[in-house]
């Protein structure tokens, strides 16, 4: 892999990780074109992990919230307004833990499935999109009515979409910001629970595929490998900026009208 391959994956990496495109998808095209599909699964892990940094500057202020919170709930000291953040805290530990047993159950054949596979997630992630936009217009009060906190079954609804989000093709924020807006969590609540569910999701990957690092040092210099995660983290972090507003406004039905002519086109030139 040279430096200009490496920076269009990391730029394409952090532009698809947070718009509700799926990044592994669009990575698993992209090398196909390179001819880099011998590149080891943890390259596209390290891509990710230089936008789980983009997340913890993006949240930064939720997340020490919800540590300080984590903190008061050990040592017994819990502030009154602390039970909103003790069951989100509750519900992404349920969400990850559901995740983490699909990942390990699809772990053995995501390296197998082929382009064609992805192009069909491509679909299904556009029809997600719409059916989670027309569930969330119909509740004509959502930008009106109070928050509601967050469940446990939040957390078991989000952990089975994130756990499809595992799929190439398939948006991890996509299908769980669409889960969560079906179970009935508020658009920006949902935008920000999708991302904060990313980090445990995302360190998890990494440690499962760390011992792959030296294959991966063989075949990817290190000096391409820093300007990938560094492209992945700039441009993931303008990425999510956007997202947030386009969640905001309820616009996110719009990017099936790009993922699902994408996945057909693909799913006949493939």
């Amino acid at each position: 892999m040279n430096v200009f391959q490496s920076i269009c994956l990391g730029l394409l990496q952090g532009i698809t990780e947070f718009l509700p495109v799926s990044s592994s998808g669009h990575l698993a095209v992209v090398q196909h074109f390179f001819n880099l599909e011998d590149i080891p699964l943890i390259f596209d892990i390290c891509l990710h992990v230089a936008t789980l940094f983009a997340v913890l500057l993006f949240f930064r202020n939720t997340i020490f919230e919800l540590i300080a919170a984590f903190i008061r709930m050990i040592i017994r000291k819990p502030l009154p307004d602390d039970k909103p953040k003790q069951m989100m805290i509750f519900s992404i530990i349920v969400a990850t833990v559901i995740t983490g047993l699909i990942g390990v159950f699809f772990s053995g054949y995501v390296k197998n499935l082929s382009i064609k596979f992805v192009c069909a997630g491509f679909i299904i992630t556009g029809l997600l999109l719409i059916l989670a936009t027309f569930i969330d217009k119909k509740n004509k009060n959502a930008e009106t009515t109070p928050k509601k906190p967050l469940t446990i079954m939040n957390g078991v609804w989000c952990g089975l979409a994130q756990g499809l989000g595992t799929l190439p093709g398939i948006s991890r924020s996509g299908s769980t910001i669409s889960g969560a807006l079906l179970s009935g969590i508020d658009r920006q609540t949902a935008g920000e629970y999708s991302f904060l569910l990313s980090i445990p999701a995302i360190l998890g990957a990494f440690l499962l595929e760390l011992r792959d690092l030296d294959k991966l040092l063989t075949v990817v210099p290190i000096s391409s490998l820093a300007l990938g995660c560094i492209c992945a983290f700039v441009s993931g972090l303008g990425a999510l900026f956007l997202l947030m507003k386009l969640i905001k406004h309820g616009k996110l039905g719009f990017f099936a009208i790009y993922l699902i002519p994408l996945g057909i086109i693909g799913l006949f030139l493939f």
